[in-house]
């Protein structure tokens, strides 16, 4: 059976001889990050002799991640979907656009502090190929080639290897047999038909998330997983993020006493961050194959049968399907006959993030409310939701909130009996001041109750490299960039070795089939709790939904 790399709290290490010394003056207060450590170092002598190793114990042992294998074996790749999400991946995988590449050079020349070009080069040589490339739209299919080619991460003068070929249908890149791998990166109601399609076709499987689109085939596609037994990882880059695993530590031993709220949120105000993206250049008819797009029809009938038969027509269309549209085909996620909304695009990395760290599994409950309260474009999917899942089993409730019309700040927050957590691209505790745990530290005034009293941030200092709202949104939850050792890594680029040397070292992905499941199924529930305005319940034992009684 193959080895799980899900992370858990690793084993205390002792620090060099250095770093102990370094250490004296700061008692037993715990390690943390390297910008925080510095900070703490000014503090030190307020601090000197106060000690709360007896209630406060932090290990200093780095995030753990799969390393590679040398001279492991070259991975044939192909990806199915070249928009936003499909570029971000394969350059994750180390195939950029050459225009990308002459972008990211002249925003450092600008701006010395903008590091992306450097980091870019720096990224580990994954030792894989694209073979093949597929997207509908000839545009996308084109730049797809080309940033195969990209093999030295050129720009626009470079000297390009080979082009990889290009399918029209994703059928004819499942078939053809010099690709082992693929990647898909297509909209939400194409991901799980491209996933079974690819497991019974013998090809390993990166699918961004979410999972499904409807909840039939959530079932199908883990069935179909198992069954072929390939590699499969579901596109969640936060499994990598250093300070999820740090989060776990502290949660295990009880730090922050027991845990009864989570809140989690979304926060955009752009209409970048709403999914109105812009219209690309030269997309038309006779540019886009809009007859693959519309879907396939076993999963369109499982989205109509389930929308008819609960009286929800209101959110179906209003266009036909067949109906050429460049609004939609740009700005799918804006309705519900091709998206996952909020809940699936959104609500999932914050769950998966609280998955990972508190091993939830799917709620008992969940229960929301919302609409399309700001973008009165003609969308379905609101632009404001409230869900609370509740996990009474866990003395447990979450409350994920959204807005698509404010980026007001809010964070992740463990809110427990002796302390609240804060978990972004950084970590901060802050003690409750009716704690327990550390009652008498609070009155001898050694532990402040007011302020962050443990701050870890894993070497990251800014995010002044960051071009937009939306990669700043992704960038404070820690979902585009981590350290490793010091090293700053792209969250997705780490994802995608990870499943590559899963593939190579026959081991299972830290976002698997399982977990994949657990975020859909969640998603679903919200989403259904939304549209049908009741409390929607998880019969365990069945692996079902279940009605509640409408509000």
């Amino acid at each position: 059976m193959a080895e799980d790399v899900n992370k858990t709290p690793a084993q205390d290490k002792q620090p060099d001889k250095g770093r102990r010394d370094a250490l004296k003056t700061l008692a037993t207060v715990p390690v943390l990050g390297a910008l925080a450590y510095g900070v703490y170092q000014k503090k030190k002598d307020a601090l000197r002799g106060r000690n709360i190793s007896d209630v406060f114990q932090v290990g200093n042992a780095q995030a753990q991640y799969l390393e590679p294998v040398k001279d492991g074996k070259q991975i044939r790749l192909g990806i199915i979907g070249f928009g936003i999400r499909g570029k971000d991946l394969l350059r994750a995988a180390g195939f950029a656009e050459p225009s990308w590449i002459d972008t990211v050079i002249e925003a450092h020349r600008k701006n010395k502090k903008d590091t992306n070009y450097e980091q870019y080069m720096a990224q580990d040589d994954l030792n894989v190929v694209v073979n093949g490339v597929c997207d509908i739209f000839d545009k996308y299919g084109e730049a797809a080639q080309l940033a195969g080619s990209n093999i030295r991460r050129e720009g626009s003068n470079g000297k390009f290897g080979p082009a990889p070929k290009r399918y029209r249908t994703y059928k004819e890149l499942l078939a053809a047999d010099d690709i082992d791998a693929v990647i898909i990166a297509a909209p939400d109601h194409w991901h799980s038909t491209m996933a079974m399609d690819a497991a019974r076709a013998g090809k390993h499987v990166y699918c961004e998330k979410p999972l499904s689109w409807t909840v039939p085939e959530t079932y199908m596609v883990r069935q179909a997983i198992k069954e072929t037994g390939v590699v499969f990882q579901l596109g969640h880059q936060g499994r990598q993020t250093d300070c999820y695993q740090k989060a776990a530590e502290i949660i295990n031993k009880g730090l922050l006493g027991d845990v009864n709220l989570i809140e989690v949120c979304t926060n955009r105000n752009s209409p970048n961050g709403a999914w109105v993206y812009d219209i690309i250049e030269g997309a038309s008819p006779q540019t886009i194959d809009w007859k693959q797009f519309e879907g396939n029809p076993d999963r369109i009938k499982e989205y109509m049968d389930y929308m008819t038969k609960n009286g929800l027509e209101r959110y179906i269309g209003p266009d036909e399907r067949d109906k050429f549209s460049l609004e939609r085909f740009f700005r799918w996620r804006c309705w519900w006959d091709y998206s996952t909304g909020l809940s699936g695009d959104l609500l999932t990395h914050e769950y998966d993030a609280v998955n990972q760290i508190m091993h939830v599994g799917i709620p008992h409950s969940a229960t929301s409310s919302g609409g399309v309260y700001f973008y009165k474009d003609g969308r379905t999917v609101p632009d404001v939701l409230q869900t609370v899942f509740e996990w009474p089993d866990r003395d447990l409730s979450m409350l994920y909130s959204a807005t698509l019309s404010s980026t007001r700040e809010r964070g992740k927050v463990f809110m427990g009996h002796d302390a609240s957590m804060e978990v972004s691209n950084m970590l901060a505790i802050t003690v409750d001041r009716d704690s327990t745990r550390y009652a008498e530290k609070i009155a001898q005034g050694i532990i402040p109750t007011d302020t962050p009293f443990y701050t870890y941030v894993p070497g990251q200092n800014s995010t002044d490299s960051v071009t937009s709202p939306t990669e700043l949104y992704f960038a404070k939850r820690g979902l585009l960039y981590t350290y490793v050792n010091g090293r700053r890594y792209d969250t997705s680029h780490l994802h995608i070795r990870e499943w590559l040397e899963c593939i190579r070292q026959g081991k299972t992905p830290s976002c698997n089939i399982d977990r994949a499941f657990e975020e859909a199924m969640t998603a679903h529930m919200g989403t259904r709790a939304y549209l049908e305005g009741r409390t929607m319940y998880w019969d365990k034992d069945k692996e079902e939904i279940v009605r509640g009684e409408k509000a």
